[in-house]
């Protein structure tokens, strides 16, 4: 048996298993994290950890992704400010993370660092997240809301937070749902768009600057398939393949060649034909029929992904991507490949990007150790043969072979995918300062056998 301290459990629960071509099938954006689904169902999570948005057990931030804890068979996932939510194909929702609004919907403020399910939603068919309140969309097509509402943004006709879900008034037959500040966007079944909440800019769409605390239709749009919320915009997708956008344009998120804000969808300028759309914090994103991946707006931070920080009121491409099939942004963008791969750019400052640093990137770089494919490794019996401590490390580790008959003549440690990081001659101690954090596989070796042990690097 393997021994587990209270604090090591949550994080080691997550990597006792095998994966076997494991990629990515699903992704997400919150403020300062990133999150995936792999296609095991399996959620990871990366980036800021304050509040516990990672739901690993713990509130320590990680720049490369982690398991989230707990949670099995997860269908889709999104990412508030500072909390996550995920949705079970069994309909139930789970959220973790910050909690001091209600946005987690479980009855209380308290946060969490480990997923906890809202138990008074079932059949839900799909999930969003806005700055500190969640939505869910059910089989019926209403849509429920809980957590901030001072903007009205929960839609229940009041400004009052609350910490279980309220039903949104009006709603009926929706087939949709988008949030990413403090409005939101929900799609119909006969392709009108419904906006509630924060109106300053102009990003509900009907003409005015005033805030609305119940859905009200977007009559200037129809023919729509897909919507999606920046912070303080909106984008919408007709079924012709266009893009339309209102709201905040300072940055020029809005992709008409101005930077002035406009409270009426206008026609993204020479964008077609596309088939996904996303909104970030000040910048926007599509990708068009052929899989290349088009941004536009804000580009402070490089979340453009054009090797520049020079922002654009006009789609440019984003050249180094292709056989791109889903996108997320937020400061930083998001896009996943049609290999399963993730690739992330843009601010990086909380280690969102996850490719091991915290370094800003204005070009696409690989999200790493995520969906990790292990082929053909199989860890020992630990008190059998030899225990590995402190598991997670940090900085160093010992080795306690003591079970062991034979004498060790070698160690080695490689990363999950095969890569050698350490090769030497046999140390009890052993240091990893060096190594970024990461699952990695420890070898221990001497002329007629060998015995593997993984160890976790936070």
């Amino acid at each position: 048996m393997i021994k587990f301290t209270s604090k090591s459990v949550p994080i080691l629960l997550s990597f006792l298993f095998n994966y076997l071509s494991s990629s990515a099938q699903t992704i997400a954006a919150g403020g300062l994290q990133s999150l995936a689904i792999c296609n095991d169902s399996i959620a990871w999570a990366w980036g800021q950890n304050s509040y516990g948005e990672l739901g690993n057990g713990t509130t320590i931030g990680s720049n490369l992704p982690l398991q989230v804890s707990f949670l099995s068979d997860v269908t889709a996932i999104a990412g508030g400010y500072d909390h996550s939510i995920a949705l079970k194909s069994n309909g139930t929702v789970w959220t973790w993370g910050r909690n001091t609004e209600g946005q987690l919907g479980n009855g209380n403020n308290i946060n969490s660092s480990i997923p906890i399910q809202v138990t008074s939603l079932s059949n839900i068919i799909a999930i969003a997240s806005g700055h500190h309140f969640s939505l869910a969309l059910k089989n019926d097509g209403t849509v429920w809301t809980w957590g901030d509402n001072d903007n009205g943004q929960l839609g229940d006709s009041t400004n009052t937070n609350s910490n279980l879900p309220v039903q949104a008034y009006f709603l009926t037959d929706i087939i949709s749902i988008s949030s990413l500040a403090d409005h939101f966007l929900a799609l119909k079944n006969d392709s009108t768009v419904w906006a509630c909440g924060s109106n300053s800019f102009g990003q509900l769409g009907d003409g005015t600057t005033v805030d609305s605390n119940f859905p009200i239709q977007i009559t200037a749009l129809s023919g729509i398939s897909k919507i999606a919320c920046g912070y303080y915009h909106s984008l919408a997708l007709k079924s012709d393949s266009t893009i339309w956008s209102w709201g905040y344009n300072l940055n020029g998120q809005l992709g008409d060649g101005t930077n002035i804000n406009s409270s009426i969808p206008n026609q993204v300028s020479s964008l077609f034909p596309v088939k996904a759309i996303a909104g970030g914090f000040i910048h926007s994103l599509a990708i068009k029929s052929d899989g290349t991946i088009w941004t536009w707006g804000g580009n402070g931070n490089g979340q453009l992904g054009n090797g520049s920080f020079t922002s654009s009121n006009i789609p440019l491409q984003v050249s180094s991507l292709s056989s791109i099939t889903s996108i997320a942004g937020n400061a930083h963008s998001l896009a996943l490949k049609n290999d399963g791969t993730l690739w992330a750019f843009g601010y990086n400052a909380a280690g969102q990007l996850g490719d091991g640093s915290t370094t800003t990137r204005t070009i696409p770089i690989q999200v790493n150790s995520l969906c990790p494919v292990i082929n053909n490794i199989i860890e020992n019996n630990e008190h059998q043969y030899f225990s590995v401590y402190p598991n997670p490390s940090n900085g160093k580790f010992t080795i306690d072979d003591s079970y062991l008959k034979d004498k060790i003549k070698a160690i080695k440690i490689y990363t999950i995918l095969g890569e050698t990081v350490f090769n030497q001659i046999y140390v009890k101690e052993v240091n990893i300062s060096e190594l970024p954090r990461g699952v990695y596989i420890v070898e221990l070796s001497n002329k007629k056998n060998t015995y593997k042990k993984r160890i976790i690097i936070q």
